[in-house]
């Protein structure tokens, strides 16, 4: 008990921001998705995260809470919300979500040459839930409490049964055993677990 005593105490609030984003609305050119997968990055105290060391791509990190910070990887956009007050540069990477709004945009944007993805896994993992909602660089820095453009919407109406599960982070090479991965059990959008090979 007290080593879980322990955890909850030390347990950055990055970790407390990025459980509080589950069940949330984000919504993004036409597409809106109730997020079921995040993982929690907290910037100069974590050597996964982009603000581990303060860069002029990670600045956006060290900006206002609740601006949308977007980076590129194998070819994807992947959307992550500034979480910390400025200064800080800890931020939450959306992972997944499943697509309430906007269903025909976001096959558009999903159709494959493989022919058609299944509704639940049209945001599954975090370049695809972006290709979704239509994010691109295009939207660095956006204000996320604006109702214009992409946006945080409030809590679901109505959640999705299952409980927040914790586990490490998805393809992250150095600090890879932080349980600072959190979903919604039992949800097909949520991402597979891949670790990084040279973790």
């Amino acid at each position: 008990m007290e080593s879980l005593v322990l955890a909850m105490v030390t347990e950055p609030s990055v970790c407390r921001a990025a459980r509080s984003l589950l069940n949330r609305i984000l919504v993004g050119h036409g597409v809106s998705a109730l997020i079921t997968e995040v993982e929690a990055y907290d910037g100069p105290n974590d050597p996964a995260s982009h603000a581990y060391t303060r860069t002029p791509r990670s600045e956006i990190m060290y900006g206002p809470a609740l601006r949308l910070y977007v980076y590129q990887m194998h070819g994807h956009h992947c959307a992550n919300i500034v979480t910390s007050p400025e200064g800080q540069g800890s931020a939450v990477l959306i992972r997944a979500g499943l697509i309430v709004d906007g269903l025909e945009s976001a096959r558009d944007r999903r159709r494959t040459a493989r022919g058609d993805v299944a509704d639940e896994l049209l945001g599954r993992g975090p370049g695809n839930l972006a290709k979704a909602l239509g994010i691109t660089k295009a939207d660095l820095a956006t204000d996320l409490t604006s109702p214009e453009g992409v946006h945080l919407g409030p809590s679901a109406d109505t959640k999705r049964p299952g409980e927040i599960l914790a586990g490490p982070r998805v393809g992250v090479r150095l600090a890879a055993d932080r349980p600072w991965r959190y979903w919604v059990d039992g949800e097909p959008s949520v991402s597979a677990y891949r670790r990084h090979s040279k973790a």
